[in-house]
């Protein structure tokens, strides 16, 4: 154990599915992503938390 803390949820307790992209509202994660997040690896979770500033400014612009 390297006594490093998991990377933390960017949940924000608004969690509703975009129909559009599939992508929470909130956070804009996919559900897959949500489901899988306390079982995996802080790879997967930086790869994650790396596709969340491009997919919340497609969620606050849809053209």
């Amino acid at each position: 154990m390297t006594g490093r803390r998991p990377i933390a949820s960017p949940c924000t307790n608004v969690c509703r599915i975009a129909p559009r992209t599939g992508w929470c509202e909130g956070c804009g994660r996919t559900l897959d992503e949500i489901v899988r997040w306390g079982s995996t690896d802080d790879a997967d979770r930086a790869a994650v938390m790396a596709a969340l500033p491009e997919r919340m400014r497609r969620l606050a612009d849809p053209r």
